[in-house]
């Protein structure tokens, strides 16, 4: 009697602890979020303080940058306009935590008024 009820015992804390498993596996795969911008600088002089605003505020909502100007090769289509920004966050609730904080509300007219821009939030693929 004394084996069969450490069976049962042990048979349950296995499949508890691959459920456990299942679900936190289940949480830390997520999508991340992405913050992505197209920019046509109109004054460069004003864009600087833009740019040299934003990585910190991107950074306090776990913001990465992946793609931050540098060069565009057009494949198909059209070629972009300016400048492309990609920016990682954990999820796509961090990267509109992020645009719609005030901190970076606060320093987003200085883009308005340096160039032209288009940008978007976005999800990526679950892991």
């Amino acid at each position: 009697m004394n084996n069969s009820k450490f069976l049962r015992t042990l048979v349950a804390a296995v499949i508890l602890a691959a459920t456990g498993f299942t679900l936190l596996r289940a949480a830390t795969v997520a999508p991340k979020g992405y913050v992505v911008a197209e920019i046509t600088v109109t004054d460069t002089e004003a864009y600087k303080q833009y740019a040299a605003a934003v990585p910190p505020i991107a950074a306090k909502f776990g913001g990465r940058y992946l793609v931050r100007g540098g060069q565009t090769v057009a494949v198909e289509g059209e070629p972009p306009a300016g400048r492309i920004v990609v920016i990682e966050f954990d999820s796509l609730a961090a990267a509109r935590s992020f645009e719609q904080s005030a901190e970076y509300q606060a320093v987003a007219p200085l883009r308005r008024q340096a160039a032209r821009s288009r940008l978007f939030l976005a999800e990526g693929v679950t892991q």
